[in-house]
């Protein structure tokens, strides 16, 4: 087993379950399905890419040290600690293994605290829509791994025993979760792990004889391994990924599969400076990151296959400002990411087009607002042309919006209301700003921006400049698109026409 790296893993979770919104449900009433091969890293957790080579890999000794100084002063518990890796390996996994396609887990959990992280693990795949069996043939009766056994099969995770394990694993499993023994383990493993290292060894050579084989997942350590000399004989287990806890140990120096992941966002300053540890920086909120070159990926290979609700003609808003409401209001229930971003696309009297991500500042029955500097390239173009395109993108949900039309400027007093609503910061910034022109460097922005600052700090209102305001876009057509399985995707457009002299929106279907 790991020793305290090992106990390193049930905290995290016990600190993140209580942060506000961790993990919550997203309302959404659309599914993606992601169909990408091994090796394509997809869209749960967007871990970035570190060079292996600043990365520090600790020893034995320094792993336990490190644990002992964790779960000592620190006040770190084996459970919080456990948690923690349970789900970075759960999150690893669903970050290049995506369900659609590796649905099946087989769990190995060992008798120590890396079975603990295993089991941990499946419990989380299971909330992420996978389907996790558990072998755990060494029991201990200790509370905190009972109430991991306890919680499994409140969710009807099914315990098998080694026996019941087929002998060709490739049959029944798309992963298998090597989670048996950490980097504290000594001596020849004993049965009936012995056995299922070699059972696990033998899916190399289905792969040799061109036979389909589950991909395998090593907590921390392959197991069999030693913990700094790696597979010593060359014909260990050969994980496809690894997933390192707490930092990487010096075996994992010797990984040669294609996904190195480390996990565990919970080491402090003060081991970091005492070990003088080399620590990736984790992005976002994600409990993963990749160490290393991601493998190559096929562009051509990327895909997905979209699975929504039926968008029907009977269903929609006869008025396109009340559907685009709609699905506005849905994309902020699912908590998406600046649900108000749009691509700007306009052209100038070249008829050459230029894009840009802008934020809708304002919707109402005249139309869509957004502000920007006068003197840009796109109030250059829209100058010489007032046409142009907006794209709304609501990945989560399976959704754009295409709205094209005419555009004028906004009235002075509503671009002043707007300019003084602003943040003081973005008030300045927008004064600083000569957009779309050169500038030497970026210590010249920083250099205005502090001017202006010391100029304004006692005046409690900032002008507005002149070359700064709003435009608003008249629709003339809509587009709904909603994303379906087989590329049948829908797509509704609205256009106006007249009837009895009033202006109505025709509502058609066209082609994916």
């Amino acid at each position: 087993m790991r020793g305290v790296l090992g106990k390193s893993r049930k905290m995290i979770c016990s600190l993140l379950s209580q942060a506000p919104g961790f993990l919550a449900p997203i309302p959404s009433p659309a599914i993606r399905v992601f169909c990408s091969k091994p090796g394509e890293v997809g869209g749960l957790m967007a871990s970035s890419v570190q060079n292996q080579g600043s990365i520090s890999y600790l020893t034995q000794r320094e792993a336990a040290e490190v644990d002992e100084t964790l779960m000592g002063p620190l006040g770190f518990s084996v459970d919080q600690l456990m948690e923690l890796a349970g789900l970075s390996v759960a999150t690893s996994i669903a970050e290049v293994y995506k369900p659609s396609e590796y649905n099946r887990i087989l769990a190995i959990c060992g008798p120590g605290n890396n079975g603990g992280d295993g089991l941990v693990a499946a419990r989380h795949l299971y909330h992420f829509g996978y389907k996790p069996f558990v072998c755990y043939p060494k029991r201990t009766q200790k509370p905190l791994y009972s109430g991991l056994v306890t919680q499994l099969e409140s969710l009807s995770i099914p315990f098998l025993s080694v026996d019941e394990l087929p002998m060709d694993l490739s049959k029944d499993f798309d992963i298998l979760v090597d989670a048996m023994f950490g980097f504290s383990f000594h001596g020849a493993p004993r049965p009936p792990f012995d056995d299922l290292i070699k059972k696990l060894i033998n899916l190399h050579y289905y792969e040799q004889a061109q036979r389909k084989s589950p991909v395998i997942v090593s907590v921390d350590i392959p197991s069999g391994w030693h913990v700094e000399e790696g597979d010593v004989g060359g014909d260990g287990i050969k994980p496809d990924m690894l997933v390192s806890l707490t930092a990487p140990k010096l075996c994992a120096k010797k990984f040669s599969g294609p996904h190195h992941f480390l996990g565990g966002r919970f080491v402090p300053p003060a081991i970091a400076e005492k070990y003088k540890l080399q620590l990736p920086q984790y992005p976002g909120m994600s409990m993963c990151v990749r160490i290393g070159k991601p493998p190559q990926i096929d562009i051509s290979a990327l895909r997905e296959n979209y699975i929504s609700p039926e968008f029907l003609e009977e269903q929609v808003e006869a008025d396109p400002l009340d559907q685009f409401r709609k699905w506005f209001d849905d994309a902020m229930a699912a908590n998406l990411k600046e649900p108000n971003a749009m691509a700007l696309s306009t052209t100038g009297k070249d008829g050459k087009p230029s894009s840009r991500m802008v934020l809708l500042k304002g919707v109402d029955k005249d139309g869509f607002v957004w502000f920007t500097n006068y003197e840009s390239q796109k109030a250059r173009q829209l100058s010489e042309n007032p046409h142009a395109a907006l794209l709304f993108y609501w990945d989560g949900l399976n959704r754009q919006v295409r709205v094209e039309g005419s555009v004028e400027k906004v009235s002075d007093e509503e671009s002043e209301q707007y300019f003084h609503s602003r943040p003081r910061g973005s008030q300045l910034g927008a004064i600083v700003s000569k957009q779309s022109t050169v500038v030497p460097g970026r210590h010249v922005l920083h250099q205005q921006y502090k001017e202006l600052e010391e100029k304004y700090s006692k005046e409690s209102l900032i002008p507005k400049p002149k070359y700064w305001g709003g435009y608003r876009l008249k629709p003339e057509r809509f587009e709904f698109w909603q994303g379906q399985p087989s590329r049948l995707h829908d797509r509704l457009e609205y256009s106006p026409q007249e009837t009895d002299g009033k202006r109505v929106w025709k509502i058609v279907r066209l082609a994916p």
